[in-house]
Formats: C-alpha cells, structure tokens, sequence
C-alpha cells in the first residue's frame, strides 16, 4: 500500500490527483503513512509489486487445490482502478515500478469495474497467434507515444491476478470469474481453452487465497505458483561451417553458421556454440544436421546433431 500512496501523492504534486484528498488522508492515517514529496522519474510504482514465476516445481501438498491455467505469451502490465475507475496502467518493469502506458490500455482495459477501493489488476497484453513474433509485436506496441497506432494493433488484454483493499475473494478461480462476468475481462482462467493466443507453458497456483498469502514470497517469487515452460521448439539445419569470435569474458568462442531457418518469425544463419567442449560432445562435423532453438525467442543455439540413414556417423 505504501507504493500506492507514493503514487497518489506524486499524481497530487502533478497535479491529477487520483483520490480525493479526504480519501488520501483516511488511507495515510489507517497506513501510518508519512505525506513527502516526490522526485519526478519516468516510472512510476505498481500499487501491488508484480512478481514473477518461479520456473522450477516446488514439492507440491496434495491436500491443497492447486489449479492450472495457461501461460499467455505476451507482455506483463498492471491496470490500476480507483473506487472503480481506471486510473493507471503501467509495464511490469521491475516488478516495482514501470512506464506509464495509460492511454495505450484504455483501448482494451474496461474504464469502469464494479470494485470500490484501490485494485491492481495485472494481465497480459497479447496479439493474436497468427502474428509473427506475437510478443515482440505486442511489447513494442506498448511503447507507442500515439494511442491511435496502439489501436490499430489488435491486442487483447488477458487478466490473471488481482489485488484489491476492499473486495476480498476466497479463491483464485472466482475471482477470474467475477472479473469476466462482472468487468467483461479475458482471463486465464477463463480462457483455459483458447487457442487463439500464445501460450508458453501452464502456471500452476494454490486456489485458495489465504493459503497463498500464507505461503509467502522469496524475493522475486511467490511460494503458492510456478509455472512449466514449454520446451524450447527446434529446426533442423545443416552445418555449413564454424568461426570464431572472442565472447564478453575475453574467451574465445566457437559459432555455427547454417543454412538459414525461420524460428520465432525470423530466419537465423547463426548460432553460438558456447565452447570447444560442448562442440565436440555434440560430435560436429561440417555439413551434418543440426537441431537450432531460439531460446526465448531471442537467441539462437545447437542443442544436438541430428543423425539420419544419411548422415548416421
């Protein structure tokens, strides 16, 4: 709440205060919190801090609900309302604090819930899974000074977790069931069956509220959710040859190039092979086959040589 409450104070020192000031001194006192100014930055506070997902399976309690959703690919924001009013959208940045994307969002966050108090919604902004390079496409869409081009990109929003100080839900599940019912919002719950959207991997979460909050959090993750990537999805190249070039720690390092593939919607030539060790346990030789990921869809590696009846030494 405090992240909040620097929030509306530096709104209120802009001058477009998001809460009135009677509601900001009821909140300062209930919080215990000390009014100062603010240093002006380009980024502002999430109300709520938006961690991010372990991708490792904790030991699971089977006497708990845990429930299962799929993992949108696209880009992390919040959506901030006030006694039901959108006030604030912002990238997820850091977890803590990112960029000011309002304008951008109103096209495909509802401007209105039916929720009093302060609510942080957070969710995906996807482009539909014919889009080549979808969540590149959708990210860069958010970065758009004009909201009209925003518009034009057809994005969706998808929620996937909620916050708020005034309506308390007792599962996961019915909240992202009020949320598309009540607030006519995509969820992740709700959208369990979708194809339509990128997804890459299932999020796995404890249902019950409290038992989530109970469970705490590390630094970065929550302990009550982790999610399953997908594999990294590969094709099959040929080897056509192998240079060198000296990496960030000054090591020489060994470099594929291949006959050009498309991957993640763009085509690649070349990949690095980390060191001579991991290139000689892949048994490499020029112009045999070889499998190439594009990790996170950014950067392109060998994963294995490919063995047919042609090519099966």
């Amino acid at each position: 709440m405090k992240s909040f409450l620097d929030l509306a104070s530096r709104k209120y020192y802009e001058g477009n205060p998001i809460i009135t000031d009677a509601r900001f001194d009821e909140l300062c006192a209930f919080y215990n919190y000390e009014k100062v100014g603010y240093t002006p930055t380009d980024a502002y506070p999430h109300a709520y801090r938006m961690y991010s997902l372990q991708k490792t399976i904790p030991p699971l309690d089977l006497s708990k609900h845990w429930i299962s959703s799929p993992k949108f690919d696209g880009a992390a924001v919040s959506v901030l309302y006030v006694d039901g009013e959108l006030e604030l959208a912002l990238t997820r940045g850091d977890g803590i604090q990112g960029k000011d994307i309002t304008e951008n969002m109103k096209w495909i966050a509802p401007h209105t819930i039916p929720i009093k108090g302060i609510t942080q919604i957070n969710g995906e902004v996807c482009a539909f899974k014919s889009v080549k390079n979808a969540r590149n496409y959708a990210a860069g869409a958010l970065g758009l000074k004009n909201s009209y081009d925003f518009a034009e990109r057809d994005l969706s929003f998808i929620a996937y977790d909620i916050h708020t100080d005034t309506t308390p839900f007792a599962l996961w599940t019915l909240a992202m069931e009020y949320l598309h019912e009540n607030c006519a919002m995509c969820t992740a719950y709700t959208m369990v069956h979708s194809e339509m959207y990128p997804q890459d991997g299932v999020v796995y979460r404890i249902d019950d509220y409290e038992e989530f909050e109970r469970r705490g959090y590390t630094s970065r993750h929550p302990r009550g959710a982790f999610a399953v990537k997908e594999a990294d999805k590969g094709k099959v190249s040929t080897l056509w040859n192998v240079t060198w070039q000296v990496g960030k720690s000054g090591q020489l390092c060994p470099v594929a190039h291949f006959e050009p593939i498309e991957l993640g919607g763009a085509m690649v030539s070349k990949a690095t092979l980390h060191n001579k060790k991991y290139m000689d346990d892949l048994n490499l030789e020029l112009n045999c086959k070889i499998e190439v990921v594009r990790s996170g869809e950014i950067i392109p590696r060998v994963v294995r040589r490919v063995y047919d009846e042609k090519n099966n030494s």
